[in-house]
């Protein structure tokens, strides 16, 4: 179980107030903000996902003012969409043009140099051309027969959210949550966050799964089958036109003719990312009111809350698995048994972080803008609209039988997933 702080008490250097705290974490003053955010920033890496996130942000702000001011942002398909699509589809264009370049030069009777062009552009065209996800090889997944209540929660869910449910659910590691098409007759597929489904109340799990399956709702054209592969496309090129490191003389060589290749490349990107920012802004907030409309404002709001703990939650975990690293065999031996160890020490953190806590978090992700990843308005922004207005109660109840239920239909794949934690550590 997690160390029990104790009860801290000093003055604050800055003001003068009397600060009492909780040992474990920051001390802090709430009536001056001293200390509020001590620790520094890590630099978002890479010079596309910091645009991403900067357009995150003000376009988080920006849609914010609106639903504020009454106008609440609805999904529509506008110039942008358009726009996006359109590239997309000249993305995907170059591909079939590599296709129909290779067999050309296959067929045209060249001889073998034509041969062995038209086998490269083939060979591009097949690397480039859009994937159809299939499931997870690498992760439990659970179909209706297996987990019939917990499939029947999400049936609920999304009747309320207004869409079709999910055909699997995957249950991986990450503490996170997310949905996503798979096969070519684009089944549904929900991926739960072990981590994070163990540390939610049973209302804020409903209202994850009303955020999630909102996105289905929402007409997202990031995830799209058109512009999500070309995306993957340009990310694919951009990574292979990368200098490559130390270069000889002939390296050098091959650098500079990459240069602009990569800089078109990486515009294309750029723009598809300003083109779809918005709109992707608009479909998370809609996703946020739709989950409290399920679930309640409450349990949206609590479940904001917990995404900002989700950095010390990862701590735990991976000083977890660095424990069974140095246990040797003996620990790999029991890492069965310790699963329910593992999560029980997970919750019980989750339930002992203080109210003080989650305000100095939300105060210092406000500071430094947190966000869940780039694509994300921040988390503060996400917060303020949902306490916007009369809080709402919860369409679809949680049920204390059914809680019980999904518990045991996922004991399985909960086991594997600490094992996995204990053996691997988190993402």
């Amino acid at each position: 179980m997690p160390a029990v702080g104790r009860e801290t008490t000093q003055q604050c250097p800055e003001c003068g107030t009397e600060i009492r705290g909780d040992s474990r974490f920051t001390v802090w003053c709430a009536a001056c903000d001293w200390n509020v955010d001590p620790e520094e920033p890590q630099p978002v890496p890479g010079r596309l996902e910091r645009a991403e996130r900067a357009l995150a942000r003000r376009h988080g702000e920006q849609l914010l003012a609106e639903m504020l001011s009454g106008r609440e942002p609805r999904p529509r398909r506008d110039a942008s969409a358009v726009t996006a699509t359109a590239l997309a589809l000249t993305v995907h264009g170059v591909t079939l043009a590599l296709a129909v370049g290779g067999v050309w030069c296959v067929m045209a009777g060249w001889g073998g140099a034509g041969v062995l062009v038209g086998l490269v552009l083939l060979a591009l065209a097949w690397a480039l051309a859009p994937r159809v996800r299939r499931l997870p090889g690498d992760r439990p997944v659970l179909f209706r027969k297996e987990a019939p209540e917990l499939f029947a929660l999400v049936d609920e869910v999304a009747r309320a959210v207004g869409t079709r449910s999910v055909h699997a659910i995957a249950v991986d590691g990450n503490i996170n949550a997310s949905v996503m098409t798979y096969g070519v007759r684009g089944r549904r597929l929900l991926v739960l966050g072990m981590p994070l489904w163990e540390v939610l109340t049973p209302a804020e799990r409903i209202a994850l799964l009303g955020h999630e399956l909102a996105h289905y709702a929402n007409g997202d054209t990031r995830n799209g089958l058109v512009v999500g592969t070309a995306v993957r496309t340009l990310s694919l090129w951009h990574h292979a036109l990368r200098p490559l490191p130390h270069p000889s003389a002939i390296e050098m060589a091959v650098n500079a003719f990459y240069v602009m290749p990569r800089l078109l490349v990486r515009g294309m990107l750029a723009l598809l990312v300003r083109l779809t920012s918005r709109a992707g802004t608009r479909a998370e907030y809609l996703a946020d009111r739709l989950a409290a409309r399920t679930a309640s404002t409450h349990a949206a709001v609590g479940l904001m809350d917990r995404l900002l703990i989700t950095g010390p939650l990862k701590l735990l975990l991976r000083s977890e698995a660095n424990r069974a690293a140095l246990g040797g065999s003996r620990s790999t031996r029991k890492a069965t048994a310790r699963a329910d160890e593992l999560w029980e020490l997970l919750t019980a953190y989750a339930a002992s972080v203080p109210e003080q806590e989650y305000e100095r978090q939300r105060r210092a992700g406000a500071r430094r803008g947190h966000q869940v990843d780039a694509t994300h308005p921040p988390t503060h922004l996400r917060r303020a609209c949902l306490l916007a207005g009369e809080p709402v109660t919860a369409a679809v109840m949680p049920q204390a039988h059914r809680t019980e239920r999904i518990a045991s239909e996922l004991a399985a794949a909960r086991t594997e997933v600490a094992r996995r934690l204990l053996r691997d550590g988190p993402d």
